[in-house]
């Protein structure tokens, strides 16, 4: 029985109008994987399409102009699926870009490209002659399948390595109690792996302990929650976020939103009990894996996944916990459970302005729906002492309001906080021309009261309802008017959970 591919062949049709124009089979190009035959061209930039032997019908998008590293990547699992994509979106185009794209960017294309007659005459020609129907969410498709290809199967002459050096081996796979991901440091033995592939659902993620390590120091436990990668692709829509996206793209409010919805963040604190006994976490590390944008992964998250069989179409929030023995000797494990505490989220609340001690500000918790009531008892412009500062050179700023203030109803510690909206300023070099401009540093860190660079807040009294809270706000060369304070509110989102590992 003749293929799809072969009885495409047999249509005679002018594939150029969709970005599938013929050719020659061999290509010339110094990315293009050995073993490929082209089976079709975009007809710009050198970009075309071809099978690989040792794949099957799979279908390869070649981008001579993409960045290093970034030339091939799968688009159709077969030439069947290939064509069911084309008629789902119109041109060979949209295919090539899906793995540099967002959801987003892949919708704005597909607008602004609308079907132009011909290519319309020949995307009803393969449907009706070949009885294929577009590809529901192609999109998700070819991301999917893209995340869970192997690059490092593909091949490529040898004038493609000058242009893209080599991917470095993963290293053997050893754990430590004073390393992480990255590697460790001194003379220490690797921990003894023991496979527990431990699964369980808390709330609504699915979380998997594939080992823990016995080192000579203590226990070493990775936790992997499992996150759909369409969780994740909605979340970088949502606030249109890509690779090359940087913190400094958004506001503070904005950041605190972003960490609070992130679905590959693990705000989490666990604790062992190791034979009756609770141990506690001294330290962590983490990596996370993005299905979104399977390229940009680092080879140290490559080698836990593929260390532990994770399934790359999924993204995974990985998290390595280390806890200390309270023995001198290692013990032996007769029975091991670990329990997890999510920490709490902070969420933005209202701004509110202060002129005077007294003042009343009504607010409603959004989460409980409390109306509480926060009362100014004190309110005063403090400047820090010059001689706080040690540098000879440099300028700190030091004037800052305080503010001191009761809840009613009163919050438990931890669960509201009030802060300053505005960033300290920063040091910058003393001048000695007037007219030379001034250079400030970008790192500063100064205690008020236990705080540093930011606003901070602090706790008098005891634990029932009027307790004495206090804020600092942010520290200005000059005195501030006007301070525009901001609630944030701490919630712990759900409750703890304890899994039996031995």
């Amino acid at each position: 029985m003749a293929t799809t591919y072969e009885r495409y062949l047999k249509l005679n049709i002018d594939g150029s109008r969709v970005g599938l124009g013929s050719g020659e089979s061999e290509s010339s190009y110094f990315c293009t994987p050995k073993g490929a035959k082209v089976i079709g061209w975009a007809g710009v930039d050198g970009s075309h399409y071809c099978f690989v032997r040792g794949f099957g019908e799979m279908v390869f998008a070649v981008s001579p102009l993409n960045t290093p590293g970034n030339y091939v990547h799968p688009v159709a699992r077969n030439f069947r699926d290939f064509l069911r994509l084309l008629l789902a979106c119109g041109d060979t185009a949209a295919l090539e870009q899906v793995s540099c794209w967002e959801q987003a960017q892949f919708g704005v294309f597909l607008q602004d490209n609308p079907l132009t007659g011909e290519q319309r005459a020949v995307l009803d020609s393969i449907g009706e002659k070949l009885l294929l129907a577009p590809m529901e969410q192609p999109f998700a498709y070819i991301k999917e399948l893209q995340a869970g290809f192997d690059y490092s199967r593909l091949k490529y002459p040898e004038d493609y390595y000058e242009w893209v050096p080599v991917e470095p081996k993963i290293p053997e796979w050893k754990v430590y109690f004073d390393g992480n991901f990255w590697g460790h440091q001194g003379r220490e033995r690797a921990g003894k792996e023991i496979s527990l592939h431990r699964q369980f659902v808390w709330e609504d993620e699915v979380w998997y302990i594939p080992a823990i390590y016995t080192c000579s120091k203590g226990l070493v436990v990775d936790f992997c929650p499992q996150v759909p990668a369409e969780r994740i692709r909605s979340f970088m829509d949502k606030w249109n976020l890509s690779i090359e996206s940087v913190r400094t793209d958004f506001s503070d409010e904005q950041r605190m939103q972003i960490d609070a919805e992130n679905p590959l963040a693990v705000n989490t604190n666990p604790n062992v009990v190791l034979n009756g006994t609770v141990l506690s976490g001294s330290h962590g590390c983490g990596v996370s894996w993005n299905p979104c944008f399977p390229e940009s992964n680092g080879l140290e998250v490559k080698s836990v996944t593929r260390h532990y069989g994770l399934d790359p179409a999924y993204g995974w929030a990985i998290w390595r916990s280390v806890f200390p023995w309270k023995t001198k000797r290692k013990p032996q494990i007769r029975s091991l459970s670990v329990t997890l505490m999510q920490e709490p989220v902070a969420m933005q609340g209202p701004h509110f302005h202060v002129s005077a001690p007294g003042e009343r500000i009504k607010f409603t918790h959004p989460t409980t729906g409390v109306q509480h009531t926060l009362t100014v008892q004190e309110y005063e412009r403090q400047e820090i002492p010059r001689e706080r500062f040690g540098s000879q050179d440099q300028e700190f700023p030091m004037h800052y309001t305080v503010m001191s203030y009761t809840l009613s109803p009163d919050l438990p510690d931890a669960a509201f906080t009030v802060t300053d909206c505005l960033r300290s300023d920063r040091p910058r070099q003393k001048r000695t021309n007037p007219n030379e401009p001034q250079a400030s540093d970008s790192a500063f860190s100064f205690g008020i009261i236990g705080g540093a660079v930011d606003p901070t807040a602090i706790i008098f009294g005891g634990s029932g309802q009027g307790r004495l809270h206090a804020v600092c706000s942010a520290l200005h060369f000059e005195p501030v008017d006007d301070v525009e304070w901001r609630m944030v509110f701490h919630e712990k989102r759900r409750e703890d959970i304890t899994v039996e590992l031995i």
